[in-house]
């Protein structure tokens, strides 16, 4: 059994341009995670979608008193993956912040996310998706403080930087905790 794991952070229509919260260029990290699906399933190991999935009085909007604007309401077209995105029967799909009161930027947050992983005897993840600064950020350090070796895809990541420099900053946050960085084209499996 492969004991890596490729963790797909909210790919989402409403976190792509055009959406309600776009990440600039959060679309062309499609191809490359697409390459990264393939490569995974190829060799057998599991691969894994969060979404944020949101009830439509969700906390964190703008009008609940949060920071952002409505985004990734469950059922809508904005919570759906980005069209592009190569989500087959064999991805597992992991929903997050699913209740008005509470928000979840990490995967891990009130998923079952973690067992998953220790259910597969997963000792290695590979993380990529949106945004770099905010919810790649928070699933890469609870993956680490769960005791996996975590790496962040660096081709196969965008941040929203609301200010300057946060993703860059992001990253060396999870750097600092432990995490390490690789491009997609580096990412090899042993035949097994």
């Amino acid at each position: 059994m492969n004991k890596q794991a490729l963790i797909i952070v909210d790919v989402q229509n409403d976190f792509c341009p055009g959406g309600s919260l776009p990440v600039p260029g959060g679309d062309r990290i499609v191809e490359p995670i697409n390459e990264l699906i393939a490569k995974f399933q190829n060799a057998g190991a599991v691969v894994i979608a969060t979404r944020d999935w949101h009830p439509s009085n969700h906390s964190s909007f703008s009008e609940q008193g949060g920071p952002w604007p409505v985004h990734c309401v469950q059922g809508t077209p904005g919570a759906e993956f980005h069209p592009d995105l190569k989500i087959n029967k064999q991805v597992v799909v992991i929903s997050k912040a699913t209740t008005a009161d509470k928000d979840a930027y990490s995967g891990f947050d009130g998923t079952n996310l973690e067992s998953l992983l220790r259910d597969h005897k997963i000792s290695k993840v590979f993380i990529c998706g949106l945004a770099t600064d905010y919810c790649v950020k928070a699933t890469v350090l609870d993956a680490l403080k769960a005791g996996f070796e975590t790496y962040v895809v660096q081709d196969a990541v965008r941040g929203v930087d609301v200010n300057a420099g946060d993703s860059e900053e992001a990253i060396n946050e999870m750097l600092r905790a432990g995490a390490k960085t690789i491009r997609s084209a580096e990412i090899v499996f042993a035949s097994e």
